[in-house]
């Protein structure tokens, strides 16, 4: 379960164990769960089902794309990054901890691979990244003199503003070397530029940053960091639900004015019907290609803007007739 990918934001996926429990809304139609429990028999999902650790052979793979990190940063001018536990969740209670010990002690392996570990949960975050490091004979040479590790980004997944608020802070207490949200699938509108605190006694400021904090008695507390980067995209697959393009344009345009990198994976399995197409009757029409002559499913919002099923391929990746693909500075 390790390969090259098609995912935009990364150029392998590695898996170390496979199987899951939904825990949010984005969840409900999981496509890891479609492919490995449903479709193929591998893992199955849900709470109390034991999770499926990977043969050896695909643990051996990230020491090689480490070997080829000279080859490849002639190529591409960057590091290779590696998406990790894209069919499993590296923070899942239900994991035995020595399979995440052993991962961090493959992360350590592999100094010239900039890990991605994005995941669902990530109250657990710091505590089980900690009880892995108590546990492993680092040694603490360079560059692994202590945590944060310089190739390790850790990023949260959120899809509405609830879980905005309620987990964009525990992020941002993570200390990484990068810091990242994933807004997939986006199902509502969410404000980034602030988020209330300590009950609404106080706010943050996710995209910019928080300075000038105090604690409850006013004295001097920690600076809170910004977010280092936004994935924004739709869902696809069985089941999946419409976006309404204002939801990705808003927070397209929060990031620019913060200086965030911002990249827009896809629209998912629907498409707008004023992104560079137009429409006659109830036909969509693409840009270069005959109409969709069976009439699409449609969706319509309370505020008139039409989105037609399109599928993944169709519906694509541009947003106001372009690539967004912001990175993290290197």
């Amino acid at each position: 379960m390790a390969e090259n990918t098609k995912i935009e934001w990364t150029d392998h996926t590695f898996n170390p164990w496979i199987g899951c429990t939904k825990v949010g809304p984005g969840c409900d139609h999981c496509y890891a769960e479609n492919l490995m429990d449903k479709r193929m028999g591998v893992a199955a999902w849900g709470p109390g089902k034991e999770r499926v650790r990977t043969k050896a052979a695909n643990w051996k793979m990230p020491l090689r794309w480490n070997a080829q990190a000279e080859a490849f940063m002639a190529q591409h001018g960057r590091r290779q990054r590696v998406f990790c536990a894209s069919l499993a969740d590296v923070f899942d209670n239900a994991v035995d901890p020595q399979w995440r010990e052993d991962l961090f002690e493959l992360i350590r392996a592999t100094p010239n691979l900039d890990w991605l570990l994005l995941t669902k949960r990530i109250g657990n975050a710091a505590a089980m990244i900690q009880a892995a490091l108590d546990n492993m004979d680092i040694g603490y040479s360079v560059p692994f003199a202590a945590w944060p590790w310089p190739n390790v980004w850790i990023g949260a997944t959120v899809v509405n503003q609830e879980e905005a608020e309620r987990d964009i802070p525990k992020l941002l207490q993570v200390p990484a070397r990068v810091r990242f949200l994933s807004v997939e699938p986006l199902l509502g509108p969410v404000d980034l530029t602030h988020i209330d605190v300590w009950g609404g006694d106080a706010e943050i400021y996710p995209l910019k940053g928080t300075t000038d904090c105090v604690d409850d008695e006013g004295a001097p507390a920690d600076d809170v960091p910004a977010l280092d980067w936004v994935i924004v995209g739709g869902e696809s697959g069985p089941g999946a639900r419409p976006m309404h393009p204002d939801w990705a344009r808003s927070l397209r345009d929060q990031c620019e004015a913060a200086g965030v990198p911002f990249l827009f994976k896809q629209w998912g399995e629907w498409l707008p019907a004023k992104e560079g197409r137009s429409i006659t009757g109830r036909t969509l029409v693409l840009e270069g290609s005959a109409p969709f002559t069976d009439h699409p499913q449609w969706h319509g919002f309370e505020d008139g803007q039409q989105i037609a099923r399109v599928g993944k391929k169709a519906a694509g990746r541009l947003l106001d007739g372009r690539a967004w693909d912001g990175f993290p500075a290197p």
